[in-house]
């Protein structure tokens, strides 16, 4: 049986507090992807309000009813859709992504652990405690959030949980374009596994974002990227590519937990 899928990106200008916007936005571009047969999209990360931070309670009002709206096209189209969004938990609100598989259903959420300070990110949203890795109908998925690339602890820690493709939703800005590039290689080289990264574009006041989604093997080639503008792009996804490099370059064997200690995810 053939194990092979699509897995696509969707990158647009998020706009700072138009939840109906980003939403038709975002379904137009779903749309597309799945009438190319793709299995897994990718959102950027706060895809239905963007940060904006103030007014993020009554965002997150929406957020069940967006749920809902993506959960149906998953359903309709047989393709698994996951970004992130705010969501309120026991009174606290959370940059939360969620994962929706094929047949509809949300199948996880993951509160993002690492919070950006240098724009207060934790000033207004609970930081979370857990990472987060799914069964789904495309295989055991990672979840991860923008500024998580830059704690390769967190991959490596999913991928011991056994994930083989790691999903990324991110607002990265235009100034730190290059550590993108690199920290997405670098988690896909060193974990041997897909990384599927969508990122937004646009600007928001003082910041300009450069797209540049992409999706990359567990060899770390690039096997789709965009550019600035907005669109959708995806790439044929292999999971026994993931198995061949670690039969190749047996580095998740050869990790020495009695050097790194019992307790460290990393080993």
């Amino acid at each position: 049986m053939d194990s092979r899928f699509k897995a696509g990106f969707v990158q647009f200008d998020v706009r700072k507090g138009q939840v109906e916007a980003n939403l038709k936005t975002a379904l137009r571009y779903l749309a597309q992807l799945a009438s190319c047969n793709v299995r897994l999209a990718v959102l950027p990360e706060m895809f239905s309000c963007s940060f904006d931070n103030e007014n993020l309670k009554e965002h997150s009002k929406h957020t069940d009813d967006i749920l809902n709206e993506l959960s149906s096209l998953a359903a309709d189209s047989g393709m698994a859709v996951c970004g992130s969004l705010p969501r309120i938990k026991n009174g606290r609100i959370y940059n939360t992504q969620v994962f929706i598989d094929i047949d509809g259903k949300l199948k996880a959420e993951y509160h993002k652990i690492h919070l950006f300070r240098p724009t207060d990110e934790h000033m207004y949203y609970a930081c979370g405690s857990e990472m987060v890795v799914v069964d789904s109908a495309v295989g055991r998925a990672g979840l991860m959030i923008c500024y998580d690339l830059r704690f390769p602890e967190l991959a490596r820690s999913l991928c011991v949980e056994g994930a083989k493709i790691i999903v990324v939703s991110a607002q990265w800005p235009e100034k730190r374009k290059d550590h993108w590039q690199i920290l997405i290689r670098a988690r896909a080289v060193e974990n041997q596994v897909f990384v599927i990264c969508a990122n937004r574009t646009g600007r928001d006041q003082e910041l300009s974002f450069p797209g540049m989604s992409m999706i990359v093997d567990p060899t770390g080639n690039v096997l789709a990227a965009a550019g600035s503008e907005e669109t959708t792009g995806c790439a044929v996804i292999d999971p026994g590519l993931t198995e061949q490099c670690r039969a190749m370059i047996p580095c998740m064997e050869d990790r020495r937990q009695d050097v790194y200690g019992q307790d460290c995810k990393l080993c």
